[in-house]
């Protein structure tokens, strides 16, 4: 059987999974053009979420989020990861004034493959990940078999333990279905 050159490069590509969330502007479109970057700049999304709308988690007293978790395959190792999201979310209007505070957009790397990883920059897997609801419930649609390479449970057991109580409510299905 033939198998294209390319298709050869492809195989065994790492993969990682990013949370995109925003409160702020055209939800929708900003986490579109989003994709499209992530896309562009550090691997094509495999699987993608739906949409969900959620609560704010740490400071509440903003508008509702809406999140989606992507699957991702990429070349790229994880602190270029950090720089192409930092630069999407700059690109995209985001400005950090307070730390969970309402933004434009927000990009967390969650995990990338098995990797456990802390440098000043970054935690892989991320260190909130199994407390927050709105993590789980789009990371369970597209991952809910996925363990986590510290705590040992896959995203279902994570979020059967999440003692979070925020709604994560399926506004927009994902394009898969």
């Amino acid at each position: 059987m033939f198998v294209p050159i390319m298709a050869l490069f492809c195989l065994n590509m790492p993969q990682l999974f990013l949370l995109l969330g925003a409160n702020l502007g055209d939800r929708i479109t900003t986490l579109g053009r989003a994709t499209d970057l992530i896309t562009q700049r550090i691997g094509p999304v495999i699987r993608q979420s739906g949409l969900y709308e959620t609560a704010p988690w740490g400071v509440i007293d903003q508008p509702a989020f809406l999140n989606q978790v992507l699957m991702v395959e990429t070349r790229r190792e994880p602190e270029e990861i950090l720089n192409q999201t930092q630069a999407i979310e700059q690109e995209l209007g985001r400005v950090r004034l307070e730390k969970w505070g309402a933004r434009l957009i927000d990009i967390d790397l969650l995990y990338y493959e098995q990797l456990t990883l802390q440098t000043d920059r970054l935690t892989i897997p991320h260190p909130y990940l199994h407390q927050r609801r709105f993590t789980l419930v789009p990371l369970a649609e597209i991952a809910p078999a996925f363990v986590h390479p510290v705590l040992q449970k896959t995203t279902i057991e994570l979020l059967a333990d999440c003692n979070d109580t925020g709604k994560a409510t399926l506004v927009l299905p994902n394009k898969q279905d």
